[in-house]
């Protein structure tokens, strides 16, 4: 199918109607471990929908990418985090922590974070898709470079990724299952969230019952009950063994949720809500994630007003400072889809783009690694990875062999490589400017790296060693001078003490 600009606002504002719908019809019961019985809202709304942090976050990011233009990466969206998200807790607390004690992104969303593989990044990918429709690369990658900042390479950032490019080839693509497959291609085979995403879809197709098919998604997927907390589980569930599970571990068994109410209500958006609700877990979430799905595939139009009635076209926030942010959140829906679609418009004008079709939209068939733009979502080598630092004409990256902590036996490692995209080598000079006490091995050296698409990447390796007492957090800058040329680099590192217990 073509789309056109009317279809695509239609549809961009059911995306928000969708995801406010969800979010208001699943609040009640967040986080409990149990079989619901909701067939509509269980609040009194007067008119507005109630406040959840899945919409919130997204206008932090409309903050960031109107003032800073649609080319931001992880370390610009990590920035406003720190300065207009409110909550401190789980992995947006812990992605706050690890920033302040210098981690970049990704490392700020992996080290000691044990919610580095739940679902505070999925609920947030609506944005990238709607400025990025019909592109579910673009809208990966940016979902991507969102999830980083505090789910590192944890399922969180998998999830976020399906889902961001899902919701970006349902502009175009109405067929549910391709839409699934074509989520699926952008993250890796093996992730947790992929396998529970496929047994789901298996167990649909042998006509399996939802509660039959959310037990099995327990069964198989599921994280400790909410927080450990014997009250947030039902009795029934209890007895079936669900209580226990990894701290954290939400986003495969959530994300099967949200594709299991989808697969089994097909056009009936009331059923496929109360559907999602029913089977417990992250409710708020999942419905919002699967009602800003349908919304975008069949448009604002297509959903029924007693839904939409009790909670209007307003917007309520939660979490965002909105005393300091700049420009203002939305007032309702209306307005922040006009405001996406302007964005939307420089992501198409940047790519030449034009009226994207559904044969356009094709799965993830190439180098994922090259889509992400940051190496593989999944790392699968001993490496913890570092972070991207994008210049015009050069990538570098960090990684971490044991992890950024300083080694209380050795010297610390780290890997660095770089990228050149222009057509000439560079003749690069690094340097370290290392704190008090400490030193590196080299401190000075050259390299040659050739022009793109010629060679491998330029790879160093050094080790950091302190002869001294190790602060807390211990930051060095990597200077990368390529000779005759107008550009410096400087790259932040940091090591730090390792938590102890």
């Amino acid at each position: 199918m073509q789309l056109s600009h009317k279809d695509y606002i239609d549809k961009v504002n059911g995306c928000w109607l969708g995801k406010n719908i969800g979010g208001t019809l699943g609040a009640p019961m967040e986080w409990y471990r149990q079989v619901n019985d909701v067939s509509f809202y269980q609040q009194d709304l007067h008119g507005e929908p109630v406040p959840n942090d899945d919409l919130d976050l997204q206008l932090v990011w409309l903050a960031a990418l109107e003032n800073h233009g649609i080319d931001i990466d992880a370390h610009v969206l990590a920035d406003y985090w720190l300065l207009y998200v409110g909550p401190h807790y789980s992995e947006y607390g812990t992605g706050k922590a690890n920033l302040r004690r210098g981690l970049m992104p990704g490392l700020s969303g992996t080290v000691d974070n044990d919610f580095k593989d739940s679902c505070g990044a999925f609920i947030r990918s609506e944005i990238w898709a709607c400025m990025c429709p019909a592109m579910p690369a673009l809208a990966a990658r940016y979902a991507y470079e969102d999830a980083i900042v505090d789910h590192g390479h944890g399922e969180g950032t998998h999830a976020a990724v399906m889902i961001a490019a899902m919701q970006s080839a349902a502009f175009v693509v109405n067929d549910l299952r391709r839409l699934i497959d074509i989520g699926l291609s952008y993250i890796p085979i093996g992730c947790g969230v992929a396998k529970a995403v496929r047994m789901t879809m298996t167990l649909v197709d042998a006509g399996g019952d939802w509660r039959t098919i959310r037990d099995e998604i327990l069964k198989h997927h599921r994280g400790l009950a909410f927080m450990g907390d014997r009250s947030r589980i039902s009795d029934e569930d209890f007895a079936k063994g669900f209580f226990d599970g990894p701290k954290g571990y939400d986003a495969p068994s959530n994300i099967a949720i949200v594709v299991l109410g989808l697969m089994l209500c097909g056009d009936d958006f009331g059923r496929m809500l109360c559907t999602t609700v029913n089977c417990g877990e992250d409710t708020d979430c999942t419905a919002a994630t699967a009602g800003a799905i349908w919304g975008i595939m069949h448009g604002a139009e297509a959903i029924d007003r007693r839904w939409v009635e009790p909670i209007g076209t307003g917007i309520s926030t939660l979490c965002v400072n909105r005393g300091e942010i700049f420009p203002p959140v939305p007032a309702d829906i209306d307005e922040l889809t006009e405001r996406v679609d302007r964005l939307a418009r420089q992501v198409a004008l940047r790519h030449n783009l034009q009226c994207p079709s559904d044969s356009s939209v094709v799965r993830a068939d190439v180098d994922v690694e090259k889509l992400m733009g940051d190496g593989p979502v999944c790392v699968e080598s001993d490496d913890m990875a570092g972070a991207a630092f994008r210049y015009p004409l050069f990538t570098v990256r960090t990684y971490y062999p044991s992890g950024p902590f300083v080694n209380a036996d050795g010297p610390t490692s780290v890997r660095v490589t770089i990228e050149n995209h222009s057509r000439a080598p560079a003749t690069l000079e690094v340097r370290w400017h290392c704190p008090e006490g400490w030193s590196a091995d080299p401190g000075a050296m050259s390299a040659i790296c050739q022009q793109g698409n010629y060679s491998e990447l330029t790879e160093m390796r050094f080790e950091l060693s302190s002869s001294s007492q190790v602060q807390a957090s211990n930051r060095f800058v990597l200077e990368i001078l390529p000779i005759n040329r107008a550009c410096m680099m400087e790259i932040p590192i940091t090591l730090i003490r390792p938590c102890q217990g």
